[in-house]
């Protein structure tokens, strides 16, 4: 019975890695898509803070696009379904998540935890997406089917709290 070895980290410096794994932050030592998703804030902020939550909505349409491909082709190169340095998705998803909120710190805070709870217990249906999706499309659409729940949770509580 022939066993395979284990899958070899791609190298940093070509194109789809870095988006693929967010510049290097899906290599972070454990729980990588939350690495991923903190990550995603500075860059966030920036752009919310530029052209606001239209232009941060667009930008995660533009990143989910790019993951799609950055993903594909990890998974292509390393022949593993979802490999877990893929953080790209989390990056897309956190920003579809904060266009929901204000552009503040606590609304950011907030955003990143719903989103994070959204992406570990992966509702319908995301968690038919994980299963049945397969390459870049699978990696980036289970996190973007998880956002809208934690973005009707931080619209919500923008709306209560202010």
């Amino acid at each position: 019975m022939a066993t395979s070895a284990p899958p070899r980290r791609q190298p940093l410096g070509r194109p789809y890695v870095l988006v693929a794994t967010w510049f290097g932050a899906g290599f972070l030592p454990t729980a990588p898509g939350t690495w991923g998703s903190l990550a995603a804030l500075p860059f966030a902020w920036i752009i919310q803070r530029q052209w606001g939550a239209a232009g941060l909505v667009i930008a995660a349409v533009a990143l989910f696009l790019a993951g799609w491909w950055a993903s594909a082709e990890y998974v292509r190169q390393g022949s593993i379904k979802d490999p877990g340095e893929i953080v790209v998705d989390e990056v897309a998803a956190q920003w579809l998540v904060l266009a929901a909120g204000p552009l503040s710190l606590p609304s950011y805070v907030l955003g990143f935890v719903l989103f994070r709870a959204a992406d570990i217990f992966k509702p319908f249906p995301a968690n038919w997406a994980d299963r049945r999706i397969p390459g870049g499309l699978g990696v980036m659409a289970d996190d973007m089917l998880v956002a809208p729940y934690a973005m009707i949770v931080l619209w919500a509580a923008a709306r209560i709290f202010g």
